[in-house]
């Protein structure tokens, strides 16, 4: 059992992943079993990795195909088993188009055509927008059926194939850099500078639980940012705190943002 303390690291709609999680290593300790989990983003990998931690018997890999991946499964296993070697059963499903209308499409697109086939969102990692199309990593038990399945993307006819990890092609990351002056760091005003949205405008998605710092809920507009925070804002997109400059002769700090386009 976890203690009522350790629950309160974590925001409440974040026990239900906790407890499942704990479970997982409890089992990996008390019975020798292995678990293989479906995709994690970077705050459930956290989250796994902070209580796996806690117990001396009990290891874990993460992968999400590639070394910078966002997304990653999870192998969890007793700690005298080697991990590195395990298959972590994962597929590239290449999505292409020879009507040349890709250029229109963008990740929103191939996500919600994937997520219109029934498929859950765990079991798609990250998805690369390529020239011609995109890259998708999928689990395997995913894979087959996404394959037959996925034939059209925001009106667009397309096929599918699906590759081997190392014929994974990686998207361009596009970052657009802006450099704001703004009186404190508190998360309320940058997110209405970058989304040139009023100060009230933003505070209703951040009360709401839309918005995300570090991929963790947060619900507190004066929470202050920091250099490398992401913050994402549904509906709106995100972006990542790349520099704090420093303060002008009128007191204002200077910060760079980078959007992502």
């Amino acid at each position: 059992m976890l203690s009522k303390e350790l629950y309160g690291h974590f925001h409440p709609d974040e026990h239900h992943f906790v407890d499942k999680a704990w479970d997982w290593v409890e089992r990996a300790a008390e019975q020798h079993a292995v678990k293989l989990t479906d995709f994690l983003d970077p705050r459930q990998a956290f989250i796994l990795t902070s209580l796996v931690n806690r117990h001396p018997d009990v290891h874990c890999r993460l992968d999400g195909g590639y070394s910078a991946a966002e997304r990653r499964r999870a192998l969890i296993a007793p700690d005298y088993r080697p991990l590195d070697g395990e298959d972590m059963a994962m597929s590239v499903l290449s999505v292409a188009s020879g009507d040349g209308k890709f250029l229109t499409l963008e990740h929103g697109d191939y996500m919600g055509a994937i997520l219109g086939l029934g498929m859950k969102r765990d079991k798609v990692g990250d998805i690369h927008v390529i020239e011609g199309g995109c890259h998708c990593l999928v689990t395997q038990d995913a894979a087959d059926y996404l394959h037959l399945n996925l034939s059209q993307v925001h009106k667009v006819h397309v096929q599918t194939e699906l590759l081997p990890l190392d014929q994974l092609e990686l998207a361009q990351v596009s970052l657009d850099e802006i450099t704001l002056s703004v009186a404190s760091m508190r998360m309320d005003g940058i997110v209405s500078d970058v989304f040139r949205l009023s100060r009230a405008k933003v505070l209703t998605p951040i009360q709401a639980g839309r918005c995300r710092v570090n991929w963790k809920l947060e619900e507190d507009p004066s929470k202050p940012l920091k250099e490398g925070d992401m913050v994402s804002m549904q509906g709106f997109g995100r972006f990542k705190v790349l520099e704090v400059e420093g303060v002008t002769k009128k007191g204002r700090i200077r910060v760079k943002i980078g959007k992502f386009a």
